[in-house]
């Protein structure tokens, strides 16, 4: 799952681009694969982070003809004679640009989203220690001083400066980010009387431009009234070239839809066959549940060990994410849980799978990998490119693993909550489905996970909700990639078992398909069996 830090971000990294660092506009009409290693280097310095200027919103508009000039030096690369290695590396960096090109054409975050000026309290970043030293001192007043102008400016940008073109619902998430903040500027202002009395009317002017800007969007809310939904077009067109999924919106709603009539036929099967067995008893301490998960990580790197699913190399080590769940589990223990708590206090062995198995080891493994272009994808890679193969299969692992035997030795009632934790990922799918067609608002998303997510426990208004559904509207295509992740896969795992007959071998299929890399499942199908009709489904070359 996506971290609450991460998941209301827009991908800041790739959106900051350097002003005024222009491409080389030269064509190449026939180009080698050293080429391409160059154009991608020239287009990662492009895009890297340099600063967030006042005027920043202007800059980024301007910065599209220069995308352009690198997608068509790309286009012009006569690819047909590589190896197919090689052109999946091509793809990687077409998805790459386009995945640009979708955060300057369509999500806009810096004219589209109020969130986007909130985080680091509008470049002012993390609060310094006190006293802050006199080499920092001048830079920091100069920092709090440009807070008021920089809120102003954000303002203008949003909207274009009509406030009717904001999507209300971004604002609703940016007016509750801003509401809920700590005190914690109000306790730093406190003590920089203490330190640095001179530059507590700059910290105060600061703190009342950020306020400003909170009243200014509750002011204004009602008159906010864009869709934050992309619309189908635009769904259609991000799945396509930048996700290099091949499926359209059209195919993912059924899909789900199927999905989610089958975990709940599953879970209620799995309901039934228990119905005459005691029910779980969940944890009831931090001491409780840290046995808990590391009787889960112990038991799945038994049976993945055992049963030979894959090949665990040295580097797959489950030491750093032991320590960092032992450090979690012994914080204090809170009167109430949230959503997926639920479940994983009845039986956490579903939730560390997916995630030490399915995200950790994955991240273990892109740090080994030092490939030019498909090396180093830490997570999904830039513009999310890979979030189906990387959340889909994690998804996956939780049921496949069940079928596999990593059950059979726990409480039967632990099947049902294999589905059940399925079942709120359909929920999720589905909310990004209609929010993103434009069909649903964020009001008719919430309601309609709270109705429908199983047992619905303490989900109502609960910060997970919430979360998920920023994730939604601001991750476009996250969360029905999960679930259609899921079965891309399993329709990669059919084939290759079809292609090679009797000669099948499961610890094989996943080596090879973890030797590709943290790339689209549609790359590692065309390397894995050669074929290519996804492919030719994602791409119109000139």
């Amino acid at each position: 799952m996506k971290s609450a830090s991460v998941s209301g971000l827009v991908l800041l990294s790739f959106l900051f681009l350097l002003i005024g660092c222009s491409p080389d506009t030269s064509r190449q009409d026939s180009a080698e694969y050293g080429d391409l290693l160059t154009l991608f280097e020239e287009f990662r310095d492009f895009s890297q982070v340099d600063h967030q200027p006042p005027s920043f919103a202007t800059a980024m508009e301007n910065k599209f003809s220069e995308l352009r000039e690198f997608q068509s030096r790309l286009a012009s690369f006569n690819i047909g004679s590589w190896p197919v290695s090689e052109q999946i590396d091509y793809h990687l960096v077409r998805a790459e640009m386009n995945g640009l090109e979708f955060q300057l054409r369509v999500l806009r975050p810096w004219v589209r989203d109020p969130a986007f000026y909130i985080d680091g309290r509008g470049g002012l970043g993390r609060l310094p220690e006190l006293p802050i030293g006199e080499d920092h001192l001048s830079e920091f007043q100069s920092r709090l001083k440009e807070i008021p102008s920089y809120y102003e400016q954000a303002k203008a940008n949003l909207g274009g400066g009509n406030v009717s073109e904001i999507p209300g619902d971004l604002a609703i998430l940016a007016i509750r980010r801003l509401e809920a903040n700590d005190d914690s500027f109000a306790e730093f202002l406190r003590q920089l009387s203490e330190h640095h009395p001179d530059l507590v009317a700059d910290a105060q002017g600061a703190q009342a431009a950020i306020d400003g800007y909170l009243a200014w969007l509750q002011g204004n809310r009602d008159q906010m009234t864009a869709p934050a939904g992309v619309g189908i077009e635009n769904y259609n067109w991000l799945m396509k070239n930048v996700y290099l999924f091949p499926y359209t919106w059209e195919q993912i709603r059924i899909i789900v839809e199927l999905e989610d009539n089958r975990v709940i036929t599953f879970q209620k099967l799995e309901e039934n066959r228990s119905r005459n067995l005691p029910p779980l008893t969940p944890v009831a301490s931090s001491e409780e549940y840290r046995l808990s998960v590391l009787n889960s990580l112990e038991n799945v790197m038994g049976f993945i060990q055992g049963e030979e699913i894959f090949t665990v190399q040295d580097h797959i080590v489950v030491d750093d994410y032991r320590q960092g769940r032992l450090r979690a589990t012994s914080r204090p223990w809170p009167d109430k849980h949230d959503y997926f708590f639920n479940f994983s206090h009845r039986e956490s062995l579903m939730e560390e799978t997916h995630e030490m198995v399915g995200h950790h080891f994955d991240l273990l493994r892109a740090r080994q990998d030092d490939r030019p272009i498909r090396g180093s994808r830490e997570h999904e890679g830039p513009y999310d490119m890979a979030v189906a193969r990387l959340e889909g299969l994690a998804f996956a692992f939780e049921e496949l693993l069940m079928h596999a035997g990593y059950l059979d030795e726990r409480p039967q009632r632990a099947r049902s909550i294999a589905y059940e934790q399925a079942a709120f990922r359909t929920v999720r799918a589905l909310s990004d489905v209609y929010m993103h067609n434009q069909d649903w608002s964020l009001t008719d998303a919430m309601e309609f996970a709270v109705a429908n997510a199983p047992h619905g426990e303490l989900l109502d208004d609960s910060p997970h909700l919430w979360n998920e559904m920023q994730t939604t509207l601001l991750h476009v295509g996250w969360h029905a990639q999960m679930v259609v992740g899921k079965v891309h896969f399993m329709k990669l795992f059919r084939d290759r078992a079809q292609q090679l007959g009797t000669d099948f071998n499961l610890k094989d299929f996943m080596d090879e398909f973890y030797a590709a890399g943290v790339i689209p499942v549609s790359l590692i199908r065309w390397e894995l069996t050669g074929y290519d009709d996804e492919i030719k489904l994602l791409w119109e070359p000139n």
